[in-house]
């Protein structure tokens, strides 16, 4: 049984070369996950954790706290690049991943606020009434049922989430709401406690077969892991393997009993909608409503500053949002927290896993802003493939997928930021007619989401 390790003292820095079975770049969900499962798989492996800032720095501590089925990918476009029974096998390895992460938790006594309470996503518009019909016959043509994905009616929706205007949704029980930052740190914690070693505040410079080279040293390893997902450009030769994609938050002081009364999320469910520019947001075990976001611009060249999460305009939007969707939450109300962060995307919208065994080279990523759960199945993936083991896991289609690269810029500067703002107006165009944005629909089609 251990408390979560809320002290953010750096653990202590690569000083010198060193030899070990496996070395893992980014002590975040991927890294930490993959270590875990290795480590109590095979204790006798020697694992070292690299990670430029400290564990869970990135998304990883500061995501939306949805640890979700969610993908990426819809079920229909998987179907359609690999075939049905794969589409069906990725997503029940998803349900069974929301499941695993929560038996974890309680087995390593990771106070990180976890809640299964499900997501209830809301329609607002026809149009995104129109988009929960679809989602839910998808579903439910690819192996599930009302037990994973129900059509709820506008009284039902309601009552779960009684946002303004709310039409109808659709409810998953497949969710859980934590809290990001204690889970990852909670993790590092386990993974110390089963002989793997984490250096902190020691960024690599450049990996390849056999070694991850650091300013303090030199790691060399037969199997060589990349987890650092939006940080990916940041390393040689990657530049345009992933997009980072600025997703921000607002949290709120704790709220009054009879402010959650008029709100709902009485079971702590995460929510959304149906628009197309995301939105989704939790009720935290402290009574804060947390809510976040698209709609930061994309920086020229993949930059990745900590300046750029922060920004006043979209926290200014998520405020409007927040309070369109809330009217009981006037104005009155105080922001206590806004933050922010990058999350990776992939050129084709394809999260992927994967080993090459004539160099030793792992990876994993792409999760568009799904990896809470998909980290997992990543690094449960991951050690198996390490470990040269076949099993349900190494036989998914993600496994070896390659996504294209990114176009070089300009493109990639004008591409990702013109669907930004093609999705917040088609968004507002549905809102006046009701009727589904037909530019949204071939944004859709273009990027295969």
């Amino acid at each position: 049984m251990s408390t979560v390790d809320e002290e953010l003292t750096p653990r202590p820095a690569l000083d010198g070369d060193r030899i070990a079975d496996v070395v893992i770049v980014g002590a975040g969900y991927t890294g930490l996950w993959t270590a875990y499962y290795l480590a109590l798989a095979d204790p006798t492996l020697q694992i070292v954790v690299l990670e430029k800032e400290i564990a869970g720095y990135g998304a990883s501590g500061r995501n939306g706290g949805w640890c979700s089925a969610l993908l990426p990918t819809s079920l229909t476009e998987l179907a359609r690049r690999h075939g049905r029974d794969a589409a069906v096998a990725m997503q029940q390895a998803m349900y069974a991943t929301v499941d695993e992460v929560g038996r974890v938790v309680a087995a390593e006594g990771i106070d990180c606020h976890w809640h299964q309470g499900g997501t209830v996503t809301l329609a607002r518009t026809p149009a995104q009434l129109r988009r929960a019909e679809a989602a839910v016959a998808e579903a439910h043509a690819y192996g599930g049922s009302d037990a994973d994905l129900t059509l709820l009616d506008a009284d039902a929706a309601t009552a779960r989430c009684a946002a303004d205007g709310v039409l109808g949704g659709t409810y998953t029980p497949h969710c859980a709401a934590i809290h990001p930052a204690r889970l990852v740190r909670g993790l590092a914690s386990a993974v110390q406690r089963y002989g793997v070693t984490i250096h902190e505040r020691t960024p690599v410079t450049a990996y390849g077969p056999g070694l991850a080279r650091t300013p303090t040293g030199t790691v060399r390893a037969p199997v060589v892991v990349r987890a650092t997902e939006g940080y990916t450009p940041a390393l040689p030769g990657l530049g345009r393997a992933i997009t980072p994609v600025y997703s921000l938050m607002i949290a709120t002081e704790p709220l009054p009993d009879e402010t959650w009364d008029r709100i709902g999320l009485a079971g702590r469910e995460t929510f959304s909608d149906f628009r197309h520019l995301i939105i989704y947001g939790q009720r935290t075990a402290d009574g804060r409503l947390a809510f976040g976001g698209r709609g930061a611009p994309y920086h020229f060249r993949s930059r990745v500053r900590p300046e750029f999460d922060r920004d006043p305009r979209v926290f200014r939007a998520l405020r409007r949002t927040l309070g369109e969707l809330f009217p009981a939450l006037g104005e009155d109300v105080a922001l206590t927290h806004a933050w922010g962060g990058p999350l990776g995307v992939a050129r084709d919208w394809a999260a992927s896993v994967g080993l090459a065994r004539s160099t030793g080279l792992a990876w994993a990523g792409g999760y568009v802003g799904d990896g809470v759960g998909l980290a997992n199945l990543a690094g449960r993936t991951l050690a198996d493939l390490i470990r040269d083991a076949d099993s349900e896991l190494t036989a998914l289609p993600w496994v070896g997928h390659r996504s294209p690269r990114w176009e070089p810029e300009p493109l990639r500067w004008l591409g990702v930021n013109a669907s930004v703002r093609l999705m917040g107006s088609a968004d507002a165009a549905e809102a006046r007619s009701g009727r589904p944005s037909r530019r949204a629909a071939l944004m859709n089609r273009l990027i295969g989401s």
